[in-house]
């Protein structure tokens, strides 16, 4: 019966997923989710797909990489929900968002740069001498409080304690960390991967550690942006392919 199907232009669960490296259950998720188009079945009730089918599944496989799963997925049960537009603007977001990215790198050099390298492995602040509080610090910076804390508990801030008051005091070193990590968290470092680069930057007295880092950043969105082409190419195919 695959011979027939497949000359006919029909192909069954199993040679679309053959095709793509996948299991024939990831197939029928992906009907399920509106990934696919509902696919016609057999007398049997067996699922038939089409070239059609397999346009779309390279289609969202291709998107995959530079939108991450939850927009490409979207992306697709737009399409087949006729709303093609929202699928470009889905997309369009995502392209926003890429370009957020690289201005969030530039803005970590940019930042990194300015930072004084006499600051990165002195001493705290002696008490009295001045400082920031937690709340100002998590305003500037744009996150709550509890996630100085969070910074603080795994060791990629070291505020000091006022003695009078028992507060969190951060001086310039511990303001200087608390940048560098919520900078690097942007670019998607998780904090195991930071509380190295921290520490690095603390005995060596400068961010000379973190070029490699932001090096891979780099990288990292260029492919994206790469990505992104293929994708946008597999999705245009689909769409002609459709009409």
């Amino acid at each position: 019966m695959g011979k027939n199907l497949q000359s006919e232009g029909r192909l069954r669960p199993v040679d679309l997923a053959r095709a793509h490296g996948l299991s024939t259950q990831a197939v029928r998720n992906y009907e399920e989710a509106g990934i696919l188009p509902a696919a016609d079945r057999t007398p049997s009730s067996y699922r038939v797909y089409t070239p059609l089918h397999a346009g779309a599944l390279r289609a969202f496989l291709a998107l995959l990489p530079g939108h991450g799963h939850p927009t490409a997925a979207s992306v697709m049960r737009a399409v087949h929900q006729g709303t093609v537009d929202e699928a470009l603007r889905l997309i369009d977001e995502s392209h926003a968002q890429l370009l957020d990215d690289r201005r969030t790198l530039r803005a970590v050099e940019g930042a990194l740069r300015d930072l004084d390298p006499t600051t990165a492995s002195g001493p705290a602040s002696p008490p009295g001498s001045g400082g920031t509080f937690i709340g100002p610090l998590a305003r500037k910076l744009g996150i709550r409080p509890a996630t100085l804390r969070k910074w603080e508990h795994s060791g990629l801030v070291r505020p000091r304690r006022d003695p009078r008051t028992g507060y969190r005091v951060y001086d310039e070193s511990a303001v200087r960390d608390a940048r560098m990590t919520h900078q690097l968290r942007r670019g998607g470092y998780p904090l195991e991967q930071i509380a190295p680069l921290v520490d690095q930057v603390r005995a060596a007295g400068g961010i000379e550690p973190l070029e490699t880092a932001l090096g891979d950043w780099h990288r990292r969105l260029s492919a994206r942006g790469r990505a992104m082409l293929t994708g946008a190419a597999e999705l245009e195919a689909y769409l002609r392919a459709r009409e």
